[in-house]
């Protein structure tokens, strides 16, 4: 791309983000103080794809897992190069110095967390992993520098946050995720005034209104970038744009900024992600796609509370009706496909999918495992947002009652994850094999950290090399498929997936690669029961040669019945990679 052709992109959505508010002379100063900012030209990039079958993304916060007297990240580090050899990509939750919601509410955009150590230590992950970051970009911390200015008329920060002299008028238009009061009084220039605050009180929403914001955020970009940062995740970019009498998220200009920044990254910088964080129902969320010109990828966080239930109702019902829907990504976007992570289990992801009856009994079984409710204020009325709950607590029984065959539900549940389209994203304790961390709960006093299990090395290590061990046993079949699912062409990102006319207590899908020589027939049992099914119902091809990637055994007679025992998966190919 040509400078000229950037140069006309980037105004047209400067324009398109502040309209009549900015005049030609404000835009041509914008875009040449964005170029001030990144001062580089443009690299040739030397990948001809973003991604691919071996694309692998654990989550993790920097002190998931830590060891007495050393900082964290180098402990971080030597647990991803002992025992994470499989993953490409590294998400390291918010590590900044924060005073609320576990790195959330950033103090310091810039600074890393003492106990978590520095630059240099991050860069050390760097130089055997992909790594992914936040950009919380929604709001950050009332003990933040930028606040403090702000409430002292002071640059940096003066104008940066959305105030009035009055309380904001809490329309029941307004979507939020929480059930706190949206304004906060502050003392403003020694005036009582308030700040809209769309999650806490500790949380300040940016104005992006004012074009400072948008030049010191890509300021931070500059800086995570050459921090070699290959993916930034924009936190809770949903509810960047606010205007009062609209529902204040999804809006216009809030796509438009999205679109800005990948513009500017993906000319700057070579083989870098934007990925949207965006915990809303489906349809809402397919449209950060843009025209493949807003996020690289998104989550895809209907599948996993889909996936989820159903496991624990022995029905594919609605998932398959959900997957037939779901529309390919193009060539250049991806879905990033996990099933659990550090927060809960979100249900407005569900909304229109799953029946109000369905999602009530729902809640409650999860309740019964132990998991804890987190609620939000819409129009005027409180709902369940999120269940919190680790992944083997909600799988440890089934609507029909208890069993011991939690840990197949629960291999079962990472089988479908490495085998649907997009990119698999495991989070840390899943990979461990966690169960609910009351204790920390009791401590912190948030429902969320009862899936934040702070690990110490040496527990790890010693469970993970004690084979008998339950958190062994996971850990190992965990691995073993992603070794499996790295070889297979069919299971790239954005190879063909279709969904499989099965009955309902299986969940099938076939891949096919995209240049069609490999397919791959992924079924699944998904009750207690041993089941069966012909062959004959998923068409394979009598001419081709068909094995069981797991089993690693060899189909001799297509006209078979396909046996399965309880929870059982298959990934029937016609072409094995070793």
């Amino acid at each position: 791309m040509t400078r000229n052709t950037f140069s006309k992109i980037v105004k047209k959505y400067i324009h398109l983000i502040y309209g009549d508010s900015i005049n030609t002379s404000q835009v041509n100063k914008l875009f040449l103080t964005i170029e001030k900012i990144f001062k580089l030209k443009k690299k040739k990039s030397s990948r001809d794809q973003l991604w691919s079958e071996k694309d692998i993304l654990l989550i993790t916060y920097a002190d998931s897992i830590s060891h007495f007297g050393q900082k964290n990240l180098k402990t971080l580090n030597q647990f991803l190069k002992q025992f994470c050899k499989e993953f490409e990509i590294i998400h390291i939750l918010p590590f900044f110095p924060y005073s609320s919601d576990d790195g959330f509410a950033v103090i310091d955009y810039k600074k890393i967390k003492n106990d978590h150590g520095d630059w240099t230590n991050l860069k050390n992950i760097t130089k055997n992993f992909k790594v992914m970051i936040d950009l919380v970009i929604n709001h950050c911390s009332s003990e933040n520098q930028l606040f403090k200015n702000f409430l002292n008329n002071k640059t940096p920060g003066k104008g940066f946050f959305i105030s009035d002299k009055n309380k904001f008028k809490e329309s029941v238009k307004i979507v939020r995720p929480r059930s706190s009061s949206l304004s906060k009084k502050v003392h403003l220039a020694n005036k009582e005034a308030y700040v809209w605050c769309t999650f806490s009180h500790d949380q300040v929403d940016f104005d992006f209104k004012n074009l400072d914001v948008l030049i010191y955020f890509f300021g931070i970009i500059k800086f995570y970038l050459d921090q070699n940062i290959k993916a930034l995740r924009l936190d809770a970019v949903a509810f960047l744009w606010k205007k009062l009498g609209t529902r204040c998220i999804n809006l216009p200009e809030t796509h438009e900024i999205i679109r800005l920044i990948r513009i500017v990254v993906e000319y700057y910088y070579d083989e870098v992600l934007i990925i949207t964080e965006t915990n809303i129902p489906s349809h809402e969320n397919l449209s950060y796609f843009g025209n493949n010109n807003e996020a690289h990828c998104i989550y895809n966080f209907t599948f996993a509370p889909l996936l989820i239930h159903s496991i624990i109702s022995g029905n594919s019902f609605y998932l398959k009706k959900w997957s037939r829907g779901m529309p390919p990504a193009q060539e250049k976007n991806a879905y990033l496909n996990f099933i659990s992570s550090h927060d809960g289990i979100g249900l407005r992801p569900l909304e229109g999918i799953l029946p109000e009856e369905e999602i009530g009994k729902y809640i409650s079984f999860l309740k019964n495992q132990g998991a804890l409710l987190t609620y939000r204020k819409y129009k005027k009325k409180e709902s369940v947002y999120e269940v919190n709950i680790t992944l083997l607590n909600s799988l440890q029984e089934t609507y029909y009652g208890k069993d011991k065959l939690d840990m197949q539900r629960f291999i079962l549940a990472h089988a479908i994850l490495f085998s649907v389209e997009g990119i698999p994203a495991i989070y840390i304790q899943n990979l461990l094999g966690s169960k609910n961390d009351n204790l920390k709960v009791k401590k912190t006093g948030l429902n969320r950290s009862i899936n934040r299990r702070n690990w110490e090395y040496d527990e790890v290590k010693y469970k993970l090399k004690k084979s008998e061990n339950k958190n062994c046993k996971i850990y190992n079949s965990l691995i073993n498929l992603m070794k499996i699912r790295k070889k297979q062409p069919a299971f790239h990102p954005n190879a063909t997936q279709f969904t499989l006319q099965l009955e309902e207590q299986f969940y099938g899908i076939w891949r096919q690669s995209i240049d069609k020589s490999q397919s791959i027939f992924c079924i699944n049992n998904l009750t207690k029961f041993k089941r069966k099914i012909s062959l004959l119902d998923i068409n394979l091809i009598s001419t081709d040669k068909w094995f069981d990637l797991i089993s690693r055994k060899k189909l001799n007679n297509i006209d078979d019945e396909l046996i399965f025992d309880p929870y059982q998966t298959y990934w029937i190919t016609n072409k094995r990679y070793k």
